[in-house]
């Protein structure tokens, strides 16, 4: 089992992008999916990084993937999303519309906007030409164990979402820009002011999730650094960790140390506590009653 970085989700400028995917370089992760998911009018302000991390990643031995929006719309995105076979690299489609632009037979990934519950869904995407699936994150583990046992006999590699602010839902309107009395065709880019998005607490001050544009995530943190062996037990061929601000180069190495066997589950966990900027823990979607849930010992770790 191995490591997949996702593509970041937040709004960052060109010079943290830059920086982020040249120390992406030199981790240990196997693999990299860059390209913008979120919102198509951030996409200017750092696609011209995109070929020179893309070299980067791939001088350093990373297998390199782009990603297709979670939600294409306009007409513009759909050109995009038409010219991305261009670029050279496998394809991770987060919205099943992309399949329209790749011949069939062409290979290409799954990301994990795309709901891939159960065995007919996988063995329809497999025909279809997909190598490689990123579960969604929503999966208990029962049910990633019956996909992986059908991904072993189709040859698809199956990838559980392993760390991160998980992705829930995609909207045609931006939260963002309504948080500051904005229409979304003239945001001006407010998501940029929170790179690790933007927290949302109920009306009696619970924290409750996180805004990032046109996408709502968990407030939570999931992990999986409980659930690593099991996990390798059932056939899971990757963990996918999402960017996000802080020593992600850090988290990696930790990550890949837990993998190897040289970190224990505990020592993993204690360091997620110890990290900055600071994050709650939840693992529950995969081994809990409802998706909020810390398995090991209340609502999340800080509690």
């Amino acid at each position: 089992m191995d490591l997949t970085i996702g593509p970041n989700p937040f709004f960052w400028q060109a010079a943290r992008v830059r920086a982020f995917y040249a120390n992406l370089a030199q981790s240990e992760a196997a693999r990299v999916v860059l390209g913008e998911v979120v919102c198509s009018k951030r996409l200017p302000f750092w696609q011209e990084e995109i070929p020179q991390a893309v070299e980067t990643l791939l001088d350093t031995g990373k297998d390199v993937a782009i990603t297709s929006l979670g939600l294409i719309t306009l007409k513009r995105e759909r050109k995009l999303t038409a010219d991305l076979m261009d670029m050279g690299l496998p394809v991770e489609v987060n919205d099943l519309s992309a399949l329209y632009y790749l011949p069939k037979g062409y290979s290409f990934w799954v990301g994990p906007l795309v709901n891939v519950y159960n065995d007919s869904t996988l063995k329809f995407l497999a025909e279809r030409g997909a190598t490689r699936v990123c579960l969604p994150p929503e999966l208990p583990m029962s049910a990633v164990a019956e996909l992986c046992a059908v991904g072993r006999d189709l040859g698809v590699a199956i990838e559980v979402w392993g760390h991160g602010r998980l992705p829930l839902a995609i909207s045609g309107r931006c939260y963002h820009a309504r948080l500051h009395d904005r229409a979304k065709d003239s945001c001006q880019f407010v998501c940029g002011e929170d790179p690790d998005g933007r927290e949302v607490e109920t009306l009696d001050d619970q924290k409750f999730l996180v805004v990032n544009g046109v996408q709502t995530l968990s407030h939570t943190t999931a992990t999986v650094a409980a659930q690593v062996e099991e996990l390798e037990a059932i056939g899971v061929a990757s963990l996918r960790l999402s960017p996000q601000i802080g020593d992600f180069s850090g988290l990696i190495e930790r990550y890949v140390g837990r993998l190897s066997g040289r970190l224990t589950a505990a020592e993993l966990i204690a360091y997620l506590n110890g990290f900055e900027p600071a994050m709650d823990l939840s693992d529950g979607f995969l081994a809990g009653r409802y998706g909020a849930e810390w398995s090991k010992g209340g609502r999340t770790a800080r509690e």
